[in-house]
């Protein structure tokens, strides 16, 4: 059984899986707010350090000044946009099950035979991920799918202990 910050951490996860749940709009505002204000902080940071990096790469300079005005006018445009922040995650869902599938079959062509389970597993993720994908343009959707995440993510933190996850990085 975990410890008691994963407990509380569970518990926290498992509300909030429930109130994005029961207020899948609201929920999705929300998240596209504050992934559009992190995306202004990252793109003024990136402007900041285009003028910081002048004296010494010209080049360096200029490639963070455009990122940082991408930046900027993407967290503009994500901020507050429901539509804008469900077409962002079925893209990055697209993306990951099309790079899922691809290391699936790369895997099944590999000579290792545990390669082989791992590529059929790589391509049923993948497959599950278009799945996914397709009904996160829709917002209610998008919604349910990060509630029942948190949900589920909640309740592993119930049997998670700290003290295995540190051996395990520590060994590796």
């Amino acid at each position: 059984m975990a410890e008691g910050n994963n407990v509380l951490l569970g518990i926290l996860a498992i509300i909030l899986g429930i109130l994005v749940i029961a207020f899948p709009i609201f929920s999705v505002f929300t998240a596209s707010v504050l992934a559009g204000l992190a995306i202004i902080f990252l793109g003024i940071s990136l402007l900041a350090k285009s003028f910081g990096a002048w004296n010494e790469s010209k080049g360096a300079s200029v490639a963070f000044l455009i990122l940082g005005i991408i930046a900027v006018v993407v967290g503009i445009g994500l901020f507050g946009s429901v539509v804008a922040f469900s077409f962002l995650a079925s893209f990055w869902l697209y993306f990951a099950g099309f790079f899922l599938i691809i290391s699936g079959i790369m895997s099944l062509f590999s000579k290792e035979t545990v390669g082989k389970g791992v590529g059929a597993l790589g391509i049923i993720l993948g497959i599950l991920y278009m799945i996914l994908a397709s009904y996160a343009w829709n917002p209610y959707y998008l919604a349910m799918l990060i509630g029942i995440w948190l949900i589920f993510d909640g309740i592993a933190l119930f049997f998670v202990k700290p003290s295995d996850i540190m051996k395990t990085e520590s060994t590796e």
